[in-house]
């Protein structure tokens, strides 16, 4: 891809120190591709002031500076200051803006029972900004600004909370130097594949036997939890390459494929089950809750789900899932046959069409020679019919967690689909 290319810089010394991960900078990174904008590189920075100057003087460079986080009311917040001065103009105390930041400034000292005074030199401080840069308005007390250069970098800045900063992005792009600029791009195409019970090493293998990327076609292959994501960025005049290319890799992939969109697989069971008007219901050990939480996590999924059940202990699983206690004494609540027990249960229980149920080993302690960590069971059942899978997942404890939620709905995404086709 070539273009106008974008230098992103996010702020804060807890993400430098792995306290807090970056979620910034990707989105950027993402929304500049989509506008056309090459994504140079990210920089994560601390609050030391020369560290912060250095890497903002070095990203203004770049024909656009997209920079995140240091825009609050304390010592600490240094963005708009090093920026003033990496961009070589002088800092005005902007009335409307202190303004307009003293009324909410005021309304939190009211309600928090606070003198004003304590939050004055705060408001002075965000109601600062370069000579000649743009308000893009208030997330919460933090201005975003957007200023162009003498060199002609457009430099926006936006707030760190990640909520905030998607809030004033779109404002950004509003505005004049962003317009302009944007008006020199052209914006490449993106198609999706997501796949499914596939290894990355052979999803490589199809794709470079279906002629590879290159021609102005770039593709990338991402593993992440047990799904292979492959991204094709097309520039244009390129499509035709990306029509050929992908008739040729799809079919080498076709029985693993599960998407063409950005769509989780949540959000694809929950479709499967809006369609054959089913509800569904969770049994949970292992992941605790996690299958539930990313199935809830998509809007209006209650019209769906219907609740579920963190059986954690064999006790619960016996009075709430009705899993023979028998069952358990012989098995083991980490078992294909308490698997089944804890599916059927939940959807007796809870009343829904369809439930899916996890039990496993997560570690790091807890595992055998016979039950080792990482062994996770699996099971999906509805009105026609039943699924189980058994797993042998590597990695920590958070990672098989992890891998155990999207296996555990691939199987239910799964049964629903060979129902469907069967019905058909």
């Amino acid at each position: 891809m070539t273009g106008p290319r974008a230098a992103i810089v996010v702020t804060g010394s807890e993400l430098v120190r792995g306290e807090r991960s970056d979620l910034n900078g990707p989105f950027l990174a993402r929304e500049a591709l989509r506008h056309g904008l090459e994504p140079a590189r990210i920089t994560i920075v601390g609050d030391d002031p020369r560290e912060l100057e250095a890497a903002l003087a070095e990203a203004l460079t770049a024909e656009a500076c997209l920079v995140s986080g240091g825009l609050g009311p304390t010592h600490d917040d240094r963005t708009v200051e090093m920026l003033a001065r990496a961009a070589g103009v002088p800092l005005v105390l902007d009335r409307a803006l202190e303004r307009e930041i003293e009324a909410v400034s005021r309304a939190t000292a009211e309600r928090l029972g606070r003198p004003y005074a304590d939050f004055a030199p705060g408001v002075r401080k965000q109601a600062t900004r370069p000579e000649g840069s743009l308000s893009l308005g208030l997330a919460g007390t933090a201005p975003g600004l957007v200023l162009r250069t003498s060199g002609g970098c457009v430099a926006v800045v936006l707030p760190g909370p990640p909520a905030e900063l998607e809030r004033l992005w779109p404002r950004a792009l509003e505005t004049e130097p962003m317009r302009e600029l944007l008006s020199r791009t052209r914006p490449p195409g993106r198609r999706v594949l997501r796949l499914y019970g596939v290894s990355e090493s052979a999803v490589a293998r199809a794709l470079e036997e279906a002629g590879g990327d290159g021609a102005g076609v770039e593709a990338t292959i991402c593993a992440r939890d047990l799904e292979i994501h492959v991204d094709l960025v097309v520039e244009p005049g390129a499509e035709a390459r990306a029509d050929a290319l992908e008739a040729a890799f799809v079919p080498k992939v076709e029985r693993w494929l599960y998407g063409r969109d950005e769509r989780g697989v949540e959000e694809h069971v929950l479709a499967l089950c809006r369609a054959r008007g089913f509800t569904l219901a969770t049994a949970e050990s292992c992941t605790g809750g996690l299958v539930a939480g990313r199935l809830t996590s998509v809007p209006g999924s209650s019209d769906v789900f219907v609740g579920g059940v963190v059986s954690y202990a064999d006790d619960v699983k016996v009075r709430e899932l009705g899993v023979p206690a028998s069952l358990l004494a012989a098995h083991g609540a980490v078992s294909a046959e308490a698997a089944v027990a804890m599916a059927h249960g939940a959807r007796e229980r809870l009343g829904a069409d369809v439930a899916v149920a996890v039990t496993g080993i997560a570690g790091p302690g807890g595992g055998s020679a016979e039950k080792p960590v990482g062994l996770v069971h699996l099971h999906a059942t509805s009105p026609e019919g039943d699924l189980g899978r058994v797993l042998s997942l590597p990695g920590d404890r958070a990672s098989i967690r992890a891998r155990s939620v999207v296996a555990a709905l691939h199987l239910v995404r799964e049964l629903l689909t060979r129902s469907r086709e069967e019905a058909v």
